[in-house]
């Protein structure tokens, strides 16, 4: 299975990067492959997965839902249930034991809708590691609730005012962090994007996801679902559900990337539907770019989906036909926030909240009979005072 000994999915992937960070990233490779192969590290990550996060999360079937949109059946996978309050738990767990391991004693991070920060934040907590969060400055507004919880959680939150003062640019002043510090400083990347290892590594930790949902669906309907939908930033939370079903061919792959004010309006973040083949942020990947090759600003409601690249297992899975995918815009997924806060009870982030939404699109291109794995990735909380203002509520 790809990626090939150079990080490479065909020509997606790869390591782009200054030649002061090889050594970080050949060390952070040799110890993760050394950790594969470790009973103990294995022990140890399901132990805090189990004990810490809260796994296995429930493949809940969301009968009002169906019932409202005419599906047959739709099942939520409950990532919105563990610790933090989202999927990236996953991830920062699997990466502060390798930080360990190495003999680190800092971490740095980046953030965009401050979940992935808060989850940095609170593994460095539990494991006596320091910990800066690279946060743009916009964000920071809109996510003010994560900014608390980074801080309350013994964290140093580093505003960036840089360029749009979103996710590209806080990833990108993470990157310079590093390239000073890697002697001491682990780089928790939070999503599937990156130079290599970090695109695979962090779709392994993630791929807990899938490999739950495979064995709960199995058990509760006795055959695969017909189709997994997860919206797509970085694509950290689709590559984990994507991944242990890439052999079965029948299930259908569905990411949702963010529309924006729409596709033709150049506010954004959809560059798998509406990008071309550049470098980003060390890998080679669909981003979003002009004629020149400059990287273009982004735009979504949802913060952690306001990024103008993609991991590069997604750029190959699009190339190859394995998984499809289709832009929602912010006026859309404000419904699908509301429906399934209405429907369910349950209210999610805006990034899922644009999977909910493209549901009420799919319902008329499936059979009836059709059974749907969403991954509902992260709750609401942080986005209840943006929705507020927007919905007038």
């Amino acid at each position: 299975m790809l990626p090939d000994k150079k990080g490479h999915f065909e020509e997606f992937g790869g390591r782009y990067v200054p030649e002061t960070l090889i050594y970080a990233l050949d060390e952070l490779e040799k110890e993760y492959n050394k950790a594969k192969r470790d009973k103990k590290f294995a022990q140890e990550f399901d132990y805090y997965l189990r004990e810490y996060a809260g796994r296995p999360t429930p493949l809940y079937l969301a009968k009002n839902l169906s019932r409202y949109l005419g599906v047959n059946k739709i099942y939520l996978k409950r990532e919105d249930l563990l610790h933090t309050g989202a999927h990236k738990i996953n991830n920062t767990l699997g990466q502060i034991i390798l930080a360990k391991r190495m003999k680190k004693t800092r971490v740095i991070a980046e953030t965009g809708a401050g979940q992935h920060g808060v989850a940095t934040a609170t593994v460095a907590a539990m494991f006596g590691l320091s910990c800066d969060v690279y946060m743009g400055e916009e964000d920071i507004e809109r996510q003010k609730l994560n900014v608390f919880r980074m801080k309350l959680l013994g964290s140093r939150v580093i505003p960036v005012k840089s360029g749009t003062k979103t996710l590209k640019d806080a990833m990108t002043e993470a990157l310079r962090d590093w390239v000073t510090n890697v002697r001491h400083t682990h780089y928790i990347i939070g999503t599937v994007a990156g130079p290599h290892p970090y695109p695979e590594m962090v779709r392994d930790f993630q791929s807990v996801i899938g490999k739950e949902a495979r064995k709960q669906i199995l058990k509760s309907e006795k055959r695969l679902p017909d189709y997994l939908v997860a919206c797509v930033g970085g694509g950290s939370n689709s590559m984990g559900l994507f991944y242990p079903f890439f052999n079965d061919k029948r299930v259908k792959f569905i990411g949702v990337e963010a529309a924006g004010l729409g596709l033709s309006s150049g506010k954004h973040s959809a560059s798998l539907v509406a990008g071309s083949t550049g470098v980003l942020h060390g890998s080679k990947s669909s981003l979003l770019e002009d004629k020149f090759g400059q990287v273009l600003n982004a735009h979504s409601i949802a913060a952690g989906l306001d990024y103008p690249g993609v991991g590069p297992e997604h750029a190959y899975y699009k190339k190859i036909k394995r998984a499809t995918y289709v832009a929602i815009t912010d006026k859309e997924a404000l419904e699908g926030f509301k429906l399934l806060s209405e429907t369910e009870g349950i209210i999610p982030a805006l990034e899922p909240a644009h999977a909910i939404a493209y549901l009420t699109k799919l319902k008329n291109k499936i059979s009836k009979n059709s059974i749907i794995i969403l991954c509902l990735s992260g709750r609401g909380d942080k986005d209840t005072y943006a929705v507020a203002e927007r919905l007038k509520l």
